[in-house]
């Protein structure tokens, strides 16, 4: 049987670290690209502290989707 995830689930808060194990990245490349641009939107919490959503990752997933090579994503 399975179970239906939370409401929230896409809009919850989650760390860096869940976020980049999400995306199958390290924590390094997730900082490097709030540094240089071209990641996921991010939201800072504090001075050190940065939160993701699901929904931003998947976003962001969807953007670099692309149908050939010679297709350079948006």
């Amino acid at each position: 049987m399975l179970t239906q995830p939370h409401p929230d689930y896409l809009d919850q808060l989650i760390d860096e670290k869940e976020a980049a194990s999400y995306l199958c990245y390290s924590v390094r490349a997730l900082q490097n690209w709030r540094v240089r641009g071209g990641g996921p939107l991010f939201i800072k919490v504090s001075g050190r502290s940065v939160r993701y959503t699901r929904r931003d990752l998947q976003k962001w997933i969807a953007e670099k989707r692309v149908a050939n090579t010679s297709v350079a994503p948006s």
